[in-house]
């Protein structure tokens, strides 16, 4: 049974993807992320050795601290940061329990390098529609949260990519792109090992909304009507993109927990 300066996986895994989620801090050894080079979505690693430098950055936030069982590099780390002004807890039975629940995990190796500041940093054309906003969506959700976005002109991805070692996505011939019948959101949420429900179920729609295909799902043509009407009301994409994690915040909390709701009028009872 959790206490209160711990969480269970399953109380956890409901937190994960939405708006209000807690930063999620993976204090595992070098040695035991060798054994498992694999991450609980949207988590950050930093040292536990080195937390009372670190600490501070995460004051006046809740933050999930979890090792490897969750026990004392976790309960020390954690405590460290309650020390320095976080609302911190740690994860029930840590990354084995999460594991052994068999929740989902991101494999690092697809991941691109990081730079200086342990960001990712990816690179698409500019003037996003979909899956351009759909993307950045799902890696600031699950993947990385610091993740940094370059939208610049489509002639140049390829060439930004490479001076400023960004991974290029949503264009012709990279590892991140359409792949037959499917766009780029499916490839990242089957690559990255997100494949639940909820997220197959949004790649639906925003497969149907991409692609030009509203038969997948009733709700694509409003997600691509939205999604238009965004680029139309932002001159900036990165002004856009903040927009848009709203928009997709929304549509992945109905495809998780609202699909079976319906809004049906009273029917008019003529009185005879």
């Amino acid at each position: 049974m959790s206490s209160f300066t711990t969480i269970s996986s399953d109380k956890l895994a409901r937190l994960i993807g939405t708006a209000n989620a807690p930063v999620l801090i993976d204090v595992r050894t070098d040695e035991d992320f060798a054994a498992d080079r694999r991450l609980i979505p949207g988590s950050i690693r930093l040292s536990h050795e080195r937390v009372a430098e670190w600490g501070g950055d995460f004051a006046g936030r809740s933050a999930i601290v979890s090792c490897l069982r969750g026990g004392k590099l976790a309960q020390g780390t954690a405590a460290w940061l309650r020390q320095l002004g976080a609302d911190a807890e740690t994860l029930e039975d840590g990354f084995e329990g999460w594991k052994a629940a068999k929740l989902p995990l991101v494999d690092t190796r697809k991941l691109p390098p990081r730079d200086a500041r342990g960001r990712t940093v990816w690179v698409t054309r500019a003037r996003p529609k979909v899956d351009r906003i759909a993307c950045p969506w799902l890696i600031r959700r699950f993947v990385d949260p610091a993740a940094v976005f370059l939208f610049v002109a489509p002639s140049e991805v390829v060439a930004v990519g490479e001076r400023f070692n960004a991974a290029p996505f949503d264009i012709e011939n990279v590892f991140w792109s359409h792949r037959g019948e499917v766009c780029t959101f499916d490839v990242m949420v089957e690559e990255f090992g997100l494949a639940t429900p909820a997220l197959l179920r949004l790649a639906t729609l925003v497969r149907g909304a991409d692609t030009g295909r509203p038969d997948l799902a009733p709700e694509a043509p409003g997600l691509l009507a939205a999604s238009l009407g965004l680029s139309r009301m932002y001159d900036d994409d990165l002004e856009q993109l903040e927009a848009g994690m709203l928009l997709y915040d929304a549509f992945y909390r109905w495809c998780r927990d609202a699909t079976s709701e319906t809004h049906n009028w009273p029917t008019n009872k003529v009185k005879a």
